[in-house]
């Protein structure tokens, strides 16, 4: 039972990560009908963003303006840093948009998955020329607190990460549920071709579909940083392409099956680490998927007429 519960606590982290960038690719997909592979990428570029606002941030609080105590500090720190980063990485969904996707908006499918494979190489190397080869470390925001219950093991990262990824995905589904834009975008998704007739601004929605999944991107980077403070040019690729197989899983633009599927691929990955050999994680875990996608071929979620609109 300890040893059930132990990794069950690391794998609700681990999923987190995934879930929160697989909401970008479902979106993106279930509203505009396109694969955003540039995606993995936005989330590399969010964590880059929250390593240098952070470290700003650290800069000024050092100067002593503001008296508080230090884990009063870091903790206002870190949620400064998530807002900000956030916000940035907003305009660069944005900017993937508008300059990559949406000349390509009526071409065939293909050309935009070859778009976003390119825009995901010039942001590795946009980073690479700008700030070099060499790893980051990312800036200490939380001073670690390990619990004991039961025999198992929890620090107060993992509960914040959990518990931050579960608030923004809540966030989110009442937004797309009970907002006039959220509408919108649903509405997009079930009729792309009727709705724009109707006054839905298609290019609007667009940019705001892009701008939400980013900046949820920039919240997993963040996140991630925190409980693995390394962070590279290329860490985005193999994130990205199991958030996208998440994404697939959870259903056409379906956010709860994202979520879900996420967190099912994160449990996956450390019971098949602690399990077997680690060697073996991607294999057994894709293997998994695979079966299920073989039962349920549009995912958890997903609609049976949604395969063929604009493919």
């Amino acid at each position: 039972m300890t040893f059930l519960l132990q990794n069950l606590i690391n794998a609700l982290q681990w999923g987190s990560f995934y879930a929160l960038i697989a909401l970008g690719y479902s979106m993106v997909y279930g509203v505009l009908m396109l694969f955003n592979f540039a995606h993995g990428d936005v989330f590399m570029v969010g964590a880059y963003i929250g390593f240098f606002v952070s470290s700003g941030l650290l800069a000024v609080a050092a100067l002593g303006f503001v008296a508080l105590p230090t884990g009063v500090m870091l903790a206002l720190i870190l949620v400064l840093t998530l807002i900000i980063a956030m916000f940035l990485n907003t305009f660069v969904g944005m900017a993937v948009e508008r300059i990559g996707y949406r000349p390509l908006r009526a071409a065939p499918r293909a050309s935009a998955a070859i778009t976003g494979l390119m825009i995901g190489i010039i942001l590795e190397t946009g980073n690479l020329a700008l700030f070099g080869a060499q790893r980051r470390s990312f800036p200490t925001l939380i001073e670690t607190a390990t619990f004991q219950f039961a025999g198992v093991s929890v620090t107060n990262k993992k509960i914040m990460i959990v518990l931050v990824s579960l608030l923004l995905m809540l966030a989110l589904h009442i937004f797309v549920r009970r907002t006039k834009w959220g509408m919108a975008m649903r509405a997009m998704a079930f009729d792309y071709v009727v709705v724009p007739l109707m006054g839905v601004p298609i290019n609007l929605i667009a940019l705001l579909t892009f701008g939400l999944g980013s900046a949820l991107a920039a919240a997993a980077g963040i996140l991630y940083g925190v409980a693995y403070p390394v962070l590279d040019p290329y860490m985005g690729i193999l994130f990205g392409w199991k958030a996208f197989v998440a994404a697939i899983l959870g259903g056409r633009g379906s956010v709860l099956g994202a979520g879900l599927a996420g967190f099912l691929l994160g449990f996956i990955e450390i019971f098949v680490a602690a399990i077997f050999p680690s060697t073996m994680r991607d294999l057994i875990a894709f293997s998994i998927i695979l079966l299920i996608l073989t039962v349920r071929p549009h995912g958890f979620f997903g609609e049976p007429y949604s395969a063929r609109l604009r493919l």
